[in-house]
């Protein structure tokens, strides 16, 4: 969320990212609001002055023995219009936070403005587009191999989920292992195992509600929604919570399942792990202060890319432009893996610095050494998920004999060299 004080000083530049950024935005109907809002605290103010006033004459008046009959009459009155006036705060109140909902994330200086992915700047790349050649689909080699079944999984399910089977389950184990390893004993992460329920604060505190309401999974009866993203139980840890300068930066990783409908995604990227409503993902995520944000951003890309590297997947990063990155972000770098059966890359990390955005809307604070308080900045990124990592990970290692061979980092975890 943007402090209303910004958006009072910066209406045209608010209304223009949020162009920048494809979303529609009622600011001409939010500075009205908060005009209104301003003029009545003033008002009430002024009205709940008069009306001490008028007590205190009310009171002189009877200890006098004079009629106070007129005092009482006008503290009445005020106090009418007193409440009135609240009456009328809260609904312009509750009005204006719901729109304050839908304002976009301000885009920082160095994030190119452009309209969708082709307007994307490759950062750097260790990518080399392998053809195809002899290479099999995930989906071919993963049946061959018994190891991947998206079948019985649409049975059982529907479209969009999978079982994992034998050294496929494995695979998955092993890499979330790995990832977790990584995480905590090399890039000093706390490990969390979060909720995978969380309530409608939760959601809106990062930005998923209400801008993506058609996404989610929710479960009414309960009022609960299942996580798209650990992102957002490990950001809503603090919420409504003080923290110290001392304590920063917090890094935290956890691993989830991830729930998402992709309500209008049908008909693109359906085959397979390309896009499905259920995976699994290690998740990352910092709270730091405004001052290091940035520099913590360009630390969690190098974290997720000291990943890639041992997996032995070749990847380039990306810095997003305004119109393909999310809502909440300020800025955003993906990572991303050549597909050689695809022909194309595909998006396996999404690498977010939030600015104050989220933690003003989840009320995450500090206190800095000189005794002021301020909000932190939050960050967050994939590190992994391993849907996509997976069709890479069948597709790159794959050997023209049918077998799978295991990256050196895995082989621990594997206890073996090759699948199949």
């Amino acid at each position: 969320m943007l402090d209303i004080r910004f958006i009072r000083d910066n209406p045209e530049a608010v209304a223009q990212n949020a162009v920048n950024k494809g979303h529609a935005v009622a600011i001409d109907r939010i500075l009205e609001l908060d005009a209104e809002r301003r003029h009545l605290i003033t008002e009430t103010d002024a009205l709940k002055h008069e009306r001490n006033r008028a007590s205190e004459q009310i009171a002189a008046r009877k200890k006098a023995g004079d009629d106070a009959a007129e005092s009482i009459a006008l503290a009445r009155q005020l106090g009418d219009r007193i409440k009135a006036n609240d009456e009328r705060l809260r609904a312009i109140e509750t009005e204006l936070e719901e729109l304050l909902l839908w304002v976009p994330n301000i885009a920082h200086a160095s994030v190119p403005i452009g309209r969708d992915a082709s307007d994307n700047v490759v950062v750097r790349s260790t990518a080399e587009e392998v053809p195809a050649q002899w290479r099999r689909s995930h989906l071919d080699i993963g049946a061959q191999l018994g190891i991947l079944d998206f079948e019985r999984g649409a049975k059982v399910s529907g479209s969009g989920f999978a079982f994992y089977v034998g050294a496929g389950a494995q695979l998955e184990r092993a890499m979330l292992s790995l990832f977790l390893d990584v995480h905590t004993r090399q890039h000093r992460y706390r490990e969390m195992l979060p909720p995978f329920l969380v309530n409608r604060d939760s959601m809106v505190g990062t930005g998923q509600l209400p801008k993506m309401a058609d996404d989610m999974y929710h479960c009414p009866t309960d009022e609960l929604y299942l996580i798209p993203t650990a992102e957002v139980p490990l950001t809503n840890y603090y919420r409504d919570e003080m923290l110290s300068e001392s304590e920063l930066p917090i890094k935290l990783c956890g691993y989830s399942p991830c729930f998402r409908r992709e309500a209008g995604s049908y008909g693109r990227d359906t085959r397979g792990f390309l896009r499905v409503h259920q995976f699994n993902k290690v998740e990352l995520v910092k709270f730091t202060t405004p001052e290091s944000s940035y520099d913590e951003l360009e630390c969690l890309v190098a974290d997720v890319e000291h990943v890639l590297r041992l997996l032995e997947l070749p990847y380039r990063v990306v810095l997003l432009c305004t119109g393909d990155m999310s809502f909440s972000s300020a800025k955003t770098y993906d990572l991303e893996v050549w597909s050689p059966v695809e022909q194309r890359y595909l998006e396996v990390s999404s690498c977010s610095n939030f600015e104050a955005f989220q933690a003003r809307r989840a009320r995450i604070r500090y206190r800095r050494n000189d005794g002021s308080l301020d909000y932190v900045h939050t960050l967050n990124g994939s590190g992994l998920a391993t849907s996509r990592i997976m069709v890479a990970m069948l597709e790159h290692h794959q050997t023209p004999d049918g077998r799978i061979r295991i990256p050196e980092a895995l082989r621990p975890y594997m206890g073996c060299d090759f699948i199949g």
